[in-house]
């Protein structure tokens, strides 16, 4: 299997690590997430003009048709740069409504950056069992409350899974729907996580929704585009873990104790072997879960997903603890990166599936017991 990234792809990491380096430093990201929004518009214009918001749109509906493989570029790229606007959220339930079928007027505006999106599957008691559904559609209306919508209160649209029909955690039954956040009978109460980034408690009273897909069978459509997530948390992970490397080899380097750089101890030299080693193990299966992401059976996708969901939550937390403890207490201050990074690594554990819940689905996949 070729693990190289295409002339195309390298390009396009070489523009998006521009715009990082010129557009995006820790003072630039610390004006946007003090803006009205809790991100930058300008960055958000930024982003646009660089085409990432077309890139995973189909070329029909005015994108370039983007794989899983030039998204993760992508989000490795803007995870390097800790970029708190609302792409992630966007790109995911774009996903969604490719894989519903039937919105090409709405993944038209999603590619010239005109519209922002945000998939409401998380409920307060499903933990990451997306299937354990309690908001209801009848009639065209929705009851029930959706909560930690990673940028609902930015998004112009939301793309809801609700029960149609069928128990709590049934499979069959499930339906997706696209609700205005901005519609009657819908509240939206926004926060900010502890990574910086904003999310939102959605509470639907007959909200008005309309129907993307067939009715009942919404399952697939949203396990995989979790699924897709999941990939893209990766990708942002590896970027995350990269620059957090690279701060703590700077710090130790000129951090003296004893008269010498704190880089010079081979207690501390080893932890930092390891923290590459653990970026490095993440990079390569990420990247092979993306480069089979978009022609692998669910079955396989399932696997190779949830491995790299699980190995790479184990790395983040261990790059994150080690690089806190190397930089001392200066590790857990908001004036350091590093705590930032540590912080959004720790939510991206948790965001679609933590390495316990990963382990789990990639343990009960058919074939596994018999090849252990």
């Amino acid at each position: 299997m070729n693990f190289n990234l295409s002339d195309e792809q390298k390009q396009l990491a070489d523009a998006i690590r521009r715009f990082v380096e010129k557009s995006y430093d820790f003072e630039s990201r610390k004006k946007n997430i003090k803006g009205a929004n809790g991100y930058g518009e300008q960055a958000w214009g930024g982003l646009v003009e660089l085409g990432l918001t077309a890139l995973p749109v189909p070329e029909a509906q005015g994108g370039f048709s983007g794989t899983a493989v030039d998204m993760m570029v992508v989000q490795q790229e803007l995870g390097r740069g800790l970029v708190v606007e609302p792409y992630f959220a966007t790109v995911v339930a774009a996903q969604a409504l490719k894989l519903a079928g039937g919105q090409e007027a709405l993944l038209e505006q999603v590619a010239g950056g005109e519209l922002k999106l945000a998939t409401a599957f998380n409920e307060q008691q499903a933990r990451h069992e997306l299937n354990n559904v309690t908001v209801t559609a009848k009639g065209g209306k929705l009851n029930g409350r959706k909560v930690v919508v990673t940028h609902g209160a930015q998004a112009d649209k939301l793309v809801v899974s609700a029960r149609t029909s069928g128990a709590q955690s049934d499979r069959d039954g499930i339906s997706l729907f696209l609700v205005d956040t901005k519609g009657a009978g819908v509240s939206v109460k926004d926060y900010r996580t502890i990574d910086n980034l904003h999310a939102a408690d959605v509470t639907f009273q007959d909200a008005p929704a309309t129907l993307i897909g067939t009715e009942g069978k919404g399952w697939d459509v949203l396990e995989a585009t979790a699924d897709y997530a999941a990939v893209l948390l990766c990708a942002e992970a590896v970027g995350v873990m990269d620059t957090l490397n690279a701060a703590t080899l700077e710090y130790a380097k000129t951090r003296q104790q004893f008269g010498v750089a704190i880089a010079r101890f081979q207690a501390l030299q080893h932890r930092m072997v390891e923290m590459m080693i653990h970026a490095e193990q993440s990079r390569s299966i990420t990247l092979l879960a993306a480069a089979r992401f978009d022609e692998a059976s669910p079955e396989e996708r399932r696997r190779y997903v949830s491995a790299a969901k699980a190995r790479v939550g184990v790395a983040a937390r261990s790059v994150g603890q080690e690089a806190v403890q190397i930089h001392g207490g200066m590790g857990v201050t908001d004036e350091l990166p590093a705590a930032h990074m540590f912080k959004r690594l720790t939510l991206i554990n948790t965001t679609f599936g933590d390495v316990d819940h990963h382990l789990g689905r990639f343990a009960s996949q058919p074939g596994f017991q018999e090849a252990a």
